[in-house]
């Protein structure tokens, strides 16, 4: 959509908010089974539902009685996040969801000897496109959900100005189906706004805040990541882009670890890449950029009214490549320059590369600013 394209980022011409959408030709096979998935969508959803209303209430409800019992607390609760959430996922479409993991050198698989295991304060980094990871996170290791907190959201004015690529994307600067122009309509990206911490979640609370910017500071409480790891039974999931993109790309990663000293040593880094194939006349996008009303319900009715089994990949970056391994190189990565945020800026150069995703130069401030912008013109205030 061209009233949009000031969102485009200029080193690879891609947009990465806007939803995806299948190619324009219309698949007639597509139309005439529509009305059976829309009735397939119907039972389907009101199973998910079903399955995240008992998930309340035996997992945020009865469970609670075991905590003077964490151990056992924390084995009764993985098995029932575990089946709920592999159960939504089924119904949802996802019936086999391949897992591999890699070697960051053109993404060969790594030994079998490689194991992924996060423990009880381990980070777990990952790109964030959609609430499809949320579940599938939960499945495997229940861990400790957090939400960015922001200093605001409040921005500067939805000015256009000509942009310059940045200057640190790996890769051509080539886009995924179009041109990689500089428009003179394209908009500076935003200055960083800073993270001033995050908040401990549910998984409920997570897939209801896919696809919105960061929550902002109101005076209530806060803890910095490390604080939330050092006492965490369970790993931690942390997505330093800080809101969902449309999976094309990633976006700028925010400075959320701080001036962590690489390698990591008192815990594990565990760094993953989720990737999901274009929409075609039977499948949409599995990404979910932009939230809507009771989010996401309708785009789990979406997915679940589609016949056609959906497909995701995701790719564990190996150990022994981590930032956290004594054989990792920071030198590989951060040639010079200044970072504030080391280990943000490794992590999302070895995402690109097991992913195999293009970096952009836009951040979660932009994906406000585009939200902005996406809703006015929706309520034709603008």
């Amino acid at each position: 959509m061209e009233k949009f394209s000031a969102f485009r980022d200029p080193g690879t011409g891609i947009q990465p908010f806007l939803r995806p959408i299948p190619p324009s030709d219309t698949d007639i096979l597509a139309t005439l089974v529509s009305p059976l998935g829309y009735v397939v969508g119907v039972v389907k959803t009101v199973l998910v539902l079903g399955l995240a209303l008992l998930y309340l209430v035996v997992v945020q409800g009865v469970c609670l009685l075991l905590s003077p019992i964490p151990p056992l607390h924390r084995a009764v609760t993985y098995v029932f996040t575990a089946l709920l959430a592999r159960l939504a996922l089924f119904l949802t479409g996802l019936y086999w969801i391949p897992v591999e993991v890699v070697q960051r050198k053109r993404g060969r698989a790594a030994p079998t000897h490689e194991k992924w295991n996060p423990g009880a304060g381990d980070l777990i980094v990952s790109n964030w496109g959609s609430w499809i990871e949320l579940l599938w996170l939960a499945f495997r290791f229940n861990p400790v959900f957090v939400l960015p907190v922001a200093e605001t959201l409040d921005l500067p004015s939805l000015e256009t100005n000509v942009s310059t690529p940045i200057s640190r994307t790996p890769g051509r600067r080539t886009g995924t189906g179009s041109a990689a122009i500089s428009s003179p309509s394209s908009r500076v990206p935003t200055a960083r706004i800073p993270i001033v911490g995050f908040r401990h979640v549910s998984l409920l609370s997570m897939v209801a805040a896919t696809g919105r910017p960061p929550l902002a500071a109101d005076g209530s409480k806060v803890e910095s990541l490390e604080a939330i790891r050092s006492k965490a039974d369970r790993p931690v999931v942390v997505f330093p882009e800080c809101t969902t993109s449309n999976g094309r790309a990633l976006l700028r990663f925010a400075e959320v670890f701080g001036d962590v000293k690489l390698p990591v040593l008192k815990y594990k880094v565990f760094v993953m890449c989720i990737r999901y194939d274009p929409p075609t006349a039977f499948a949409p996008s599995l990404s979910h950029s932009i939230a809507g009303v009771l989010n996401p319900l309708v785009h789990l009715f979406r997915l679940t009214s589609t016949l056609a089994p959906l497909t995701v990949s995701i790719r564990l970056l190996a150990p022994s490549e981590a930032p956290s391994s004594g054989a990792f190189l920071l030198s590989e990565f951060l040639a010079g320059g200044t970072y504030p945020d080391p280990l943000a800026e490794c992590c999302a150069a070895l995402m690109a590369q097991i992913g195999r995703v293009k970096r952009v130069g836009l951040g979660w401030e932009d994906k406000a600013a585009f939200l902005k912008l996406y809703r006015g013109k929706k309520s034709g205030r603008v």
